[in-house]
């Protein structure tokens, strides 16, 4: 089994949101396959699917990015998955809007959310797709940038992007996630 976790903050006030970036590709992953996250439990939002003869849990946590590790960790242990099963979405400033970038390891950058889920699997050790939103022209607190919805001068570069990173976790459904980096990094 593996587990496609998408950050991001619940509620209609952060819909459409830079920092939601990785609940975007897990509702457009959804929408594509017509699934919905039925499931609630340990302050998350979920479902379990097949997808290419592999089962996969979808994930969104509602606690709130910066404790987004409070939900992963309990469903992967009820589900019995281990670090390496999972690949976590999210927003990056430090990659331009558009960019997608898939790593297997690493630190926190920075993102609260990202450090939560370090803190709570006690690994740094698991799949990532950095989502890139870019950094203010303007200087404005991050964030206000990151609570900021994209500009409809950014939605094709947006739509492309999300559509990128549902193909390379499709991928992962039957590919080494080495082998799928390879091919969704260039």
């Amino acid at each position: 089994m593996k587990c496609i976790v998408g950050l991001g903050n619940p509620g209609r006030k952060y819909e459409q949101t830079r920092h939601n970036a990785g609940f975007m590709v897990v509702d457009h992953l959804l929408e594509r396959h017509n699934w919905k996250l039925e499931k609630q439990k340990f302050n998350g939002l979920f479902t379990l699917e097949t997808l290419q003869n592999e089962k996969v849990l979808l994930i969104e946590p509602q606690t709130y990015m910066n404790l987004s590790g409070e939900c992963v960790r309990p469903l992967m242990d009820f589900y019995q998955l281990e670090a390496e099963d999972i690949v976590v979405i999210y927003d990056d400033l430090d990659l331009p809007l558009g960019k997608v970038k898939l790593r297997q390891t690493g630190g926190h950058g920075g993102h609260n959310g990202v450090r939560s889920i370090i803190d709570h699997l006690g690994t740094k050790q698991f799949n990532r797709i950095r989502f890139g939103i870019g950094r203010p022209v303007q200087p404005i607190p991050v964030i206000d940038y990151v609570l900021g919805k994209f500009g409809t001068e950014e939605q094709t570069v947006l739509n492309d992007s999300i559509n990128h990173a549902a193909n390379a976790l499709e991928a992962w459904m039957s590919e080494s996630f080495v082998k799928v980096m390879n091919e969704y990094n260039k």
